[in-house]
């Protein structure tokens, strides 16, 4: 389609070069600043389009954009695109990651205990069940289904940041999804680093990757996400709270964060979260502790969730894939709904199975380190973490929708909820 449109362009442009020495040659591919700002305005109307005529979460329609557009369907985004987005994409994950890390709450924690005894339930039953499954009933190796389980054992913290956001929910229902979507998160990412290990070790010929890959990615991102906390705290003391300045200076050192993460191969979603821990544990001054970051994060999150979107590989759908995939989400949501109610406490178990049904998105998070997982074996990894792509793949157009109707069960969305949310 793209080619019988280009065609006629192509000859006039060429037809026109014989004369007109200046102009380049005939563009063969897209600019990556205009694909970007298609993304933008593609995701943007989409969302916005199905968010005010079906009431759906603005980020279903940000993936469904990249879905529609992407190698699976139009291929108007190719693969190589999607490669030049990629910088733009472990960006918006990070910031939106050190957001989660920064509302890390472990004080909380441990002045309830009924909520740590829920976070372990959760983070034990997701991880046995998902891994059980995938071993005795998909037929993957003890150390795949390691991997599967360790991928989507937890809530996406970028999904439920944002549906909270967009329906301007408060409230302990609201606060208990955000505490165990990142304490669920740091738990998959320990359970990542020792996955790395135990894939090394079944598939490499060099037991030093098994040894060494797990601590370079576990204290790289612990080192590089310091350095950002350290710098970003040293630079703010100065500057006038809540200011721009500070605003600014957050951002800058979140992306200076991301680019040192991606030069040394350490996760940037493992290294943004530990920035966001940090920045909450270490700010004793509280210099950068009610520095928000602006609306405008929203503009990436449409382009992290389009890529995301375009990223997932639907055009190697199967109808056992998928059957093997909903299995996947079944056993993990009867996981969290079980842990929710066995833990009981002082929240009725209405509002416990709230929490559950809350927690159920599997998007961006798990899409990353999935593909981090199988590029370290291409020739194995991708055909064997189909499962928990194909997962994320069904989850980043429910689980928004799940997360919402938990949200508003609860009565805890802002009364007379606006119509429009995220940056509309």
């Amino acid at each position: 389609m793209i080619e019988t449109i280009t065609s006629p362009l192509r000859a006039v442009w060429e037809s026109l070069l014989e004369r007109l020495f200046f102009l380049p040659p005939f563009p063969e591919t897209i600019d990556s600043l205009a694909l970007f700002s298609l993304l933008l305005v593609v995701g943007l109307l989409l969302g916005e389009w199905l968010h005010a005529h079906a009431r759906w979460p603005k980020v279903t329609g940000y993936v469904l954009a990249g879905i529609v557009f992407g190698p699976s369907a139009l291929s108007w985004i190719s693969i190589e695109a999607l490669a030049q987005a990629r910088p733009i994409a472990d960006a918006a994950l990070g910031l939106l990651m050190m957001e989660v890390g920064r509302r890390l709450d472990l004080s909380w924690l441990r002045r309830n205990p009924e909520l740590l005894r829920s976070t372990l339930a959760d983070i034990t039953l997701s991880f046995a069940l998902i891994f059980i499954f995938a071993l005795w009933l998909v037929g993957l190796t003890p150390a795949w289904a390691a991997a599967t389980a360790a991928v989507t054992m937890a809530s996406a913290p970028a999904v439920v940041l944002l549906t909270i956001e967009e329906a301007k929910a408060q409230g302990q229902v609201t606060e208990r999804i955000i505490l165990h979507t990142a304490i669920s998160s740091a738990a998959s990412f320990v359970a990542f680093a020792i996955v790395l290990g135990i894939v090394h070790a079944e598939l490499s010929e060099d037991w030093l990757n098994a040894l060494v890959h797990p601590l370079w990615v576990v204290v790289g991102a612990l080192l590089v996400g310091g350095m950002g906390t350290w710098l970003a705290l040293r630079i703010a003391k100065t500057l006038p709270k809540g200011s721009l300045a500070q605003v600014f200076v957050l951002i800058a050192c979140a992306l200076l964060a991301v680019g040192i993460a991606r030069m040394l191969a350490v996760p940037v979603f493992l290294t943004l979260f530990l920035m966001g821990v940090l920045l909450a544990s270490r700010d004793q001054q509280q210099t950068l502790r009610y520095t928000a970051l602006p609306e405008g994060h929203w503009l990436l999150a449409i382009v992290l969730f389009v890529i995301v979107g375009a990223s997932l590989p639907w055009q190697e759908f199967t109808w056992l894939a998928g059957l093997q995939a909903l299995g996947l989400l079944l056993v993990r949501a009867a996981a969290k709904a079980g842990a929710m109610a066995w833990s009981g406490g002082s929240l009725p178990l209405p509002k416990r199975l709230l929490v559950g049904m809350g927690i159920q998105p599997l998007s961006a998070t798990a899409v990353f380190m999935a593909y981090e997982i199988a590029s370290l074996y291409p020739e194995v990894g991708r055909s064997a973490l189909t499962l928990p792509l194909f997962a994320a793949a069904m989850m980043e157009l429910v689980g928004p929708a799940l997360c919402r109707l938990a949200l508003h069960r609860s009565g805890e969305c802002e009364s007379g909820e606006r119509n429009r949310g995220g940056i509309a």
